[in-house]
């Protein structure tokens, strides 16, 4: 490298900006300024990729039991802190740090993902008896407010969106235990907890292949297998290479890690509202089997990049890891779809 010639360009530069700022003092002063306040964002953007602490079940002792309040209001914790922890919600962010952050607001979309849906299973499953009975007002409005973009920072901002979500959920959870308002139910039944299982069931399967395919993999086409009937749009190859974009790795690690984090508040939340229903199928050992293997994708990280290792090379990997934990609570989940589809 020629030190030289930057040594001339960097004396160049500066001449000019003490030129411009009006003296060697104004340029030391700015350059101080400018030095000062990336050290300022760097500390932020550190201390605002910190993950939120887990958050308590809700307590129903010494109150009356109100079907349906633990899973209301860890739907309603989970969606404040995704709104409030240190940082805010950064993934709409157009100035530093949350600008050059991508991390978080990947750990943030997989938390809002599952925070829609168990909303949508709470306006179509959980707070309507029969399929023709009428979803609850309340829910009816919450639901499409969580659905609203995550990158939109004005008119309207996804918080304001989402904090309006939040609001009608409060609604619901103050008219369930009123006993003026019977039309505010929470109904739990096998069938409606196997509908929310179901799309969970269908999220776990697409993070443990996506973060699978962290080292490539060449993956036979199975769209049509056992059906010997069926038909798809255009034709696809009969096998292909598929590949996570480089940088899109750490991306997909961290949500899967966010989507992970909440559903764990949720599992334990439904254990408690669905006691019955899994003591009548002796199933409550198999939820919680679940809840553990998915406390095992929220252990500590010591690296500080997700490595990207070959599977059995000298490098760990990480995404690999993280896949095979999700892999086995999918694996326990779709076991406890079944066990609660017998009578």
């Amino acid at each position: 490298m020629n030190t030289a010639w930057l040594t001339e360009r960097w004396q160049q530069w500066r001449e000019a900006a003490e030129d411009w700022l009006g003296g060697k003092n104004s340029f030391k002063w700015v350059l101080a300024a400018l030095l000062l306040y990336l050290a300022l964002i760097s500390i932020l953007g550190v201390i605002w990729s910190n993950q939120p602490d887990n958050i308590p079940v809700y307590d129903s002792s010494g109150q009356p039991v109100v079907i349906g309040t633990a899973t209301t209001n860890m739907l309603i914790a989970v969606s404040e802190t995704l709104l409030d922890k240190p940082g805010g919600f950064i993934s709409n962010d157009i100035t530093p740090p949350g600008l050059f952050m991508d991390n978080m607001p990947a750990w943030e979309y997989g938390v809002l993902i599952q925070v829609r849906e168990l909303s949508r299973a709470m306006r179509e499953s959980f707070s309507r008896s029969q399929s023709q009975s009428t979803e609850d007002p309340a829910l009816a409005k919450a639901e499409p407010r969580f659905n609203f973009s995550n990158n939109s920072w004005a008119v309207p901002a996804s918080e304001s969106e989402y904090r309006d979500g939040i609001k009608y959920l409060k609604r619901y959870r103050d008219r369930l235990a009123n006993i003026d308002d019977p039309q505010a139910q929470f109904y739990a039944r096998a069938d409606n907890l196997r509908f929310w299982l179901a799309s969970v069931e269908s999220r776990l399967g697409s993070l443990s292949q996506r973060l699978s395919a962290s080292v490539g993999q060449r993956r036979l086409n199975t769209d049509l297998a056992n059906d010997t009937a069926a038909r798809q749009s255009t034709q696809a190859p009969a096998d292909q290479i598929i590949k996570t974009p480089w940088m899109k790795i750490d991306d997909v690690f961290y949500e899967a890690r966010g989507g992970c984090w909440a559903l764990i508040h949720f599992l334990k939340a439904a254990e408690q509202d669905f006691a019955e229903v899994l003591d009548n199928k002796n199933a409550r050992v198999s939820l919680q089997q679940i809840i553990r293997e998915l406390e095992q994708t929220q252990q500590p990280l010591f690296s500080p990049i997700i490595l990207n290792g070959s599977g059995f090379g000298l490098l760990a990997n990480h995404s690999l890891v993280m896949a095979s934990y999700i892999s086995r609570a999918n694996a326990a989940l779709i076991d406890l779809r079944e066990l609660l589809s017998k009578g």
